[in-house]
């Protein structure tokens, strides 16, 4: 596993979010820098608590310049009710099926676990990784990185 490095143009997805509906990067093109964050699991405490941090910061995360797109490999039916008992505001996105296959394009999914590991992808309105983070299914992420990334671009 080796998780794309800043440089790189960013591969294009297209996933299911929580009610469905298709969401792809290149949507994001030329009008948005994308913060792409992936996380381990729906409903277990760090991925909560550092989805509700960013919940809480959401300013800085959905605006006109930036937008937050969080993927796990949950299946949209749980992302769903994930986002809705947690009021999150922003995309979750299922990488459901094929199983891993977007996690495994950025470099971050653990096949050892079936999941996704907690990598972060600021993503500039190019398409191009401007800054990344990966960190293990424990430890959590320190959203302040995220904001200094995104004030650089």
């Amino acid at each position: 596993m080796k998780a794309l490095e800043a440089g790189v143009k960013a591969p294009d997805f297209s996933l299911r979010n929580e009610h469905g509906e298709s969401v792809s990067l290149s949507a994001y093109a030329g009008r948005k820098n994308v913060v792409l964050l992936f996380f381990p699991f729906a409903f277990t405490p760090v991925c909560s608590g550092e989805l509700s941090a960013l919940r809480d910061e959401l300013p800085h995360f959905v605006n006109d310049e930036v937008q937050l797109l969080a993927v796990s490999n949950d299946s949209a039916a749980s992302l769903r009710v994930f986002a809705e008992q947690e009021a999150f505001g922003y995309p979750l996105l299922s990488d459901f099926w094929p199983h891993g296959e977007v996690s495994r394009a950025y470099g971050v999914f653990d096949e050892d676990k079936g999941c996704a590991v907690r990598g972060t992808f600021v993503i500039d309105k190019e398409g191009v990784v401007r800054w990344t983070v990966v960190n293990g299914l424990p430890d959590a992420r320190d959203l302040n990185d995220y904001v200094k990334a995104l004030e650089s671009l």
